[in-house]
């Protein structure tokens, strides 16, 4: 995945994960788009006040005070990396050298929560001000934009299966 906005909505939705299950938080993906202006980073680095106090009462979102205001300091740390870097997809797809890194897993209790390539990541991450970014956050990242294939080896979408 090299899409900009893309890359940013998994950012956003990967932070408000953070503590609750994947699916609770893909059964409220619309609401969010929706909530989120469809991930506009431009919009929503300029959210104020009103606009947090709205988010705040939507019940279509996970209301935490703390992660919606993380997505408006991640909008604006965002820009800042597209501006340095031309695009986002640029700066994050270099924790990995550019290319998917494909790991070739046995079984499923072997996958780690996070790794170097995460912890790097999450370091320069929050180095440029962004938040709800630690390491195991940066590797489910990784992992939901292909920038890691962590599928075991006998799943259909383990890239050597394909």
């Amino acid at each position: 995945m090299h899409d900009d906005r893309t890359l940013f909505e998994f950012l956003i939705l990967e932070g408000a994960q953070a503590g609750l299950s994947w699916e609770t938080i893909l059964n409220k993906r619309d609401n969010y788009r929706a909530a989120f202006d469809n991930f506009d980073a431009q919009l929503v680095a300029r959210y104020d006040r009103r606009k947090l106090t709205q988010l705040l009462k939507n019940p279509g979102i996970v209301r935490n005070r703390l992660k919606i205001a993380s997505a408006v300091r991640n909008a604006q740390a965002f820009l800042r990396l597209q501006n340095e870097f031309g695009t986002f997809n640029r700066y994050i797809w270099q924790f990995v050298g550019g290319r998917p890194q494909i790991n070739s897993w046995k079984s499923r209790d072997r996958l780690p929560a996070r790794t170097a390539a995460s912890d790097a990541m999450s370091k320069d991450l929050k180095k440029r001000g962004f938040n709800f970014v630690g390491s195991t956050i940066c590797y489910a990242f990784m992992q939901a934009v292909g920038m890691v294939d962590d599928h075991v080896l006998t799943c259909f979408r383990h890239s050597t299966q394909s």
